[in-house]
């Protein structure tokens, strides 16, 4: 049997070969149906400093695009140190966290947010690693998961949701 859109029989691949979504997606990384407009999609595997790292995130962030913020801290978590993957694995957390929240995911988005902040607990107190106050992140992350994770809670806005990452806004 052949299908009319090869889309539905196979997977979309990047030119290597390997399993890629192709679909477009919308500002909260959710897939949008092929041939609609999306946002531009954050390219994987992009080795960034880790200020450059912060810099990208927090405009993803500002702008309420949550999950491609999380793509950023996936690739500083991949690519970086091995003693820096937990800090920015916990940072993909908390980004993951405010995408459920946004998305209406109660429950899932304040479990990825309390995870997220047990991850940077361990460094609260103790320094601010490139520049982010992780004890106004931790605070912030466990204030929202307290919030969304209430019964009744509805989908929060990511935009201003955002957390700012270094400094005062």
């Amino acid at each position: 049997m052949t299908s009319t859109d090869d889309r539905n029989t196979q997977r979309d691949r990047d030119p290597e070969g390997r399993a890629r979504n192709a679909r477009p997606r919308d500002g909260l990384g959710r897939p949008l149906p092929y041939g609609a407009a999306g946002v531009e999609r954050q390219p994987e595997g992009v080795v960034r400093s880790p200020a450059e790292t912060v810099r990208e995130a927090q405009r993803l962030l500002d702008a309420g695009m949550p999950f491609h913020a999380h793509e950023v801290f996936e690739d500083a978590w991949k690519s970086g140190p091995e003693e820096e993957a937990p800090l920015w694995r916990a940072m993909a957390q908390v980004a993951v966290g405010l995408t459920h929240a946004a998305r209406g995911n109660s429950a899932g988005g304040a479990r990825l947010l309390l995870r997220g902040a047990a991850g940077l607990a361990a460094y609260e107190g103790s320094r601010t690693p490139h520049g982010m106050d992780l004890d106004a992140l931790v605070r912030w992350a466990r204030e929202l998961a307290g919030r969304v994770g209430a019964a009744g809670a509805g989908p929060v806005d990511a935009g201003t949701e955002a957390p700012r990452l270094a400094g005062a806004r």
